[in-house]
Protein backbone atom coordinates (compact mmCIF):
# COMPACT_ATOMS: atom_id res chain seq x y z
CA UNK A 1 0.00 0.00 0.00
CA UNK A 2 1.61 3.37 -1.12
CA UNK A 3 0.40 6.84 -0.20
CA UNK A 4 1.14 9.84 -2.13
CA UNK A 5 0.15 13.34 -0.94
CA UNK A 6 0.56 16.35 -3.13
CA UNK A 7 -0.50 19.81 -3.06
CA UNK A 8 1.31 21.52 -0.82
CA UNK A 9 3.04 25.18 -1.33
CA UNK A 10 3.26 28.53 -0.56
CA UNK A 11 0.70 30.36 0.18
CA UNK A 12 -0.62 34.07 1.77
CA UNK A 13 -1.91 34.02 4.78
CA UNK A 14 -5.52 33.67 4.07
CA UNK A 15 -5.53 31.93 1.13
CA UNK A 16 -6.75 28.40 0.25
CA UNK A 17 -4.81 24.85 -0.51
CA UNK A 18 -6.37 21.75 -1.80
CA UNK A 19 -4.29 18.72 -0.95
CA UNK A 20 -4.74 15.28 -2.19
CA UNK A 21 -3.50 11.74 -1.08
CA UNK A 22 -3.89 9.08 -3.58
CA UNK A 23 -3.77 5.07 -2.41
CA UNK A 24 -2.73 2.64 -4.05
CA UNK A 25 -3.32 -0.89 -3.18
CA UNK A 26 -6.15 -2.48 -2.05
CA UNK A 27 -6.75 -1.21 1.40
CA UNK A 28 -8.57 2.37 1.12
CA UNK A 29 -12.56 2.03 0.57
CA UNK A 30 -13.50 0.14 3.78
CA UNK A 31 -10.79 1.99 5.87
CA UNK A 32 -10.84 5.77 7.56
CA UNK A 33 -8.38 8.41 6.55
CA UNK A 34 -6.58 11.09 8.27
CA UNK A 35 -4.63 14.51 7.28
CA UNK A 36 -2.03 15.01 10.13
CA UNK A 37 0.91 17.48 10.18
CA UNK A 38 4.46 18.31 11.84
CA UNK A 39 6.01 21.47 11.87
CA UNK A 40 9.19 22.40 12.40
CA UNK A 41 10.38 21.35 15.76
CA UNK A 42 6.91 20.16 16.64
CA UNK A 43 5.16 16.64 17.21
CA UNK A 44 3.14 15.59 14.23
CA UNK A 45 -0.26 16.54 15.23
CA UNK A 46 -3.77 15.24 14.46
CA UNK A 47 -5.57 17.43 12.09
CA UNK A 48 -8.35 15.51 10.08
CA UNK A 49 -9.94 12.23 9.74
CA UNK A 50 -13.15 10.34 7.97
CA UNK A 51 -14.73 7.24 7.87
CA UNK A 52 -14.81 5.04 5.07
CA UNK A 53 -18.13 6.14 3.45
CA UNK A 54 -17.44 9.85 4.45
CA UNK A 55 -19.91 10.67 5.82
CA UNK A 56 -18.34 11.21 9.05
CA UNK A 57 -15.41 13.25 9.60
CA UNK A 58 -13.28 14.89 12.74
CA UNK A 59 -11.36 17.69 13.04
CA UNK A 60 -8.99 19.08 15.30
CA UNK A 61 -9.98 22.44 17.08
CA UNK A 62 -7.07 24.19 15.32
CA UNK A 63 -8.78 23.72 11.63
CA UNK A 64 -12.28 23.73 12.41
CA UNK A 65 -14.45 25.47 10.34
CA UNK A 66 -11.58 26.22 7.62
CA UNK A 67 -10.89 22.85 6.77
CA UNK A 68 -12.98 19.84 5.11
CA UNK A 69 -12.14 16.67 4.36
CA UNK A 70 -13.43 14.64 1.57
CA UNK A 71 -12.83 11.40 -0.29
CA UNK A 72 -13.74 9.73 -3.77
CA UNK A 73 -13.62 5.82 -2.79
CA UNK A 74 -14.17 5.67 -6.96
CA UNK A 75 -10.73 7.62 -7.34
CA UNK A 76 -8.77 5.99 -4.16
CA UNK A 77 -8.29 9.83 -3.17
CA UNK A 78 -8.86 11.87 0.00
CA UNK A 79 -8.61 15.74 0.28
CA UNK A 80 -8.07 18.35 2.40
CA UNK A 81 -9.38 21.83 1.73
CA UNK A 82 -7.70 24.42 3.50
CA UNK A 83 -8.64 27.88 3.52
CA UNK A 84 -8.62 30.74 5.68
CA UNK A 85 -4.80 29.75 6.33
CA UNK A 86 -2.83 31.00 8.88
CA UNK A 87 1.43 31.17 9.38
CA UNK A 88 0.69 28.94 12.35
CA UNK A 89 -0.92 26.16 9.47
CA UNK A 90 2.84 26.10 8.17
CA UNK A 91 4.03 22.02 8.39
CA UNK A 92 4.31 18.79 6.67
CA UNK A 93 0.91 17.82 6.52
CA UNK A 94 0.97 13.52 6.03
CA UNK A 95 -2.27 11.65 5.13
CA UNK A 96 -2.46 7.78 6.20
CA UNK A 97 -4.83 5.39 5.95
CA UNK A 98 -6.15 3.69 9.39
CA UNK A 99 -6.63 0.54 10.31
CA UNK A 100 -10.30 0.90 11.46
CA UNK A 101 -13.56 2.28 8.89
CA UNK A 102 -14.00 4.97 10.71
CA UNK A 103 -12.19 8.39 11.32
CA UNK A 104 -9.75 9.03 14.43
CA UNK A 105 -7.42 10.99 16.08
CA UNK A 106 -4.99 9.34 17.32
CA UNK A 107 -1.73 7.95 15.01
CA UNK A 108 -1.71 4.80 16.74
CA UNK A 109 -4.48 3.54 14.72
CA UNK A 110 -3.08 4.31 11.40
CA UNK A 111 -1.50 1.21 9.91
CA UNK A 112 -0.32 3.62 6.41
CA UNK A 113 1.41 6.87 6.41
CA UNK A 114 2.45 8.60 2.86
CA UNK A 115 5.61 10.83 2.27
CA UNK A 116 4.33 14.40 3.08
CA UNK A 117 3.64 17.62 1.41
CA UNK A 118 5.02 21.29 2.67
CA UNK A 119 2.43 23.76 3.18
CA UNK A 120 4.14 27.43 4.16
CA UNK A 121 1.85 29.98 4.83
CA UNK A 122 3.67 33.46 4.78
CA UNK A 123 2.31 36.19 6.82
Amino acid sequence: VQLQASGGGLVQTGGSLRLSCLASGRIFSNNGMGWFRQAPGKEREFVAAINWRGGSSLYSDSVKGRFTISRDNAKNTVYLQMNSLKPEDTAVYYCAASRLSYGSKTQGDFRFWGQGTLVTVSS
